[in-house]
């Protein structure tokens, strides 16, 4: 760590979710509180239409590690690319507010437990990897999704749209610097950017929940999502993801 910064930042995109942050966000702040090394929260208020922010400054009037910004641009890649930029840990950590994956699982992805890497993507598919109570045609389109995905922009990778990931700042800065994705398949394009730029990619598998009320439509956004992929190959080939 250098400076006053601590080793971990977990980055909250946060779009109408007044629901669901009364419960998580103070699950996530104690579990920050307890651990033996420094870290902090930042939620980023994706241009919400609801009591989002709110919530988030009375959250953190309890729990001063909680820091509030806003994206006015809407979309998660929007959101996660501002809270990419500005968090200050060591380590960068992708949480979606729905804590399909419990927060204590973020141990798995820091030191000492895993450090030899740029990028840790959480992975429903990696070989000890758990999905509870996800209907079974969600968990094939998602299957489909990800063929094409290797297929077109990061072969190899067996789960790329699981909410949660770690980088190290470096690496985020500089990766976050040039993506420019603002919807869905952002996940797709700083994949493809750290393939391309030569960093270390792992897959970390852990226990995840599926919940109602996902914000992902299955046939519009899987189409908006198609499209963006293929932005991403048009944009690799081009060369401007290349250091």
């Amino acid at each position: 760590m250098d400076g006053n910064n601590p080793l971990l930042t977990i980055i909250i995109p946060a779009y109408n979710e007044e629901q669901r942050l009364p419960t998580t966000l103070p699950q996530v702040a104690d579990f920050v509180e307890a651990q033996d090394y420094p870290a902090d929260i930042l939620v980023v208020d994706n241009a919400s239409t609801d009591r989002t922010s709110d919530i988030v400054r009375a959250v953190a009037a309890e729990h001063p590690i909680i820091s509030l910004l806003y994206q006015p641009i809407q979309g998660k890649g929007a959101a996660v690319r501002k809270g990419m930029l500005e968090g200050r840990g060591e380590y960068l950590f992708i949480c979606d507010a729905d804590l399909a994956m419990p927060i204590e699982e973020v141990n798995k992805f820091l030191p000492p437990t895993l450090s030899d890497y740029d990028v840790a993507i959480a992975s429903r598919e990696a070989p000890g990897a758990v999905r509870y109570n996800e209907p079974w045609y969600r968990h094939l389109m998602g299957r489909a999704f990800n063929l094409l995905v290797r297929l077109l922009a990061v072969p190899g990778i067996q789960d790329t749209q699981c909410g949660f990931k770690c980088l190290r700042r470096e690496a985020a800065r500089d990766i976050f610097t040039i993506q420019k994705i603002d919807g869905w398949a952002f996940d797709v394009e700083i994949l493809h950017i750290a393939r391309r730029r030569g960093y270390r990619i792992v897959e970390v598998p852990i226990h995840w929940y599926y919940g109602e009320g996902s914000r992902v439509s299955p046939i519009r956004d899987s189409i908006n999502m198609l499209i963006e992929v293929l932005r991403i190959r048009r944009t690799g080939r081009s060369g401007l993801y290349d250091k």
